[in-house]
């Protein structure tokens, strides 16, 4: 089942990476802004999260191909 919301922690083990560098990244200006701020924390819209990672991607391969 894939959820529906991604934290912090959720975001840097989705993109493979720690969660200093996922923070860096959610400051970005084209990265999705948080659907809400919890006590624990952003959270962010998954289906944001995924589409922002595939463009970005997308982004990179162009950069190198």
């Amino acid at each position: 089942m894939t959820e529906e919301v991604m934290a912090m922690a959720e975001i840097a083990d989705f993109l493979g990476i720690s969660r200093q560098r996922a923070n860096a990244l959610a400051e970005r200006e084209d990265f999705p802004a948080p659907i809400a701020h919890l006590t624990v924390g952003r959270v962010w819209a998954s289906k944001d999260v995924r589409a922002w990672a595939a463009k970005r991607r997308k982004d990179l391969e162009g950069e190198h191909g």
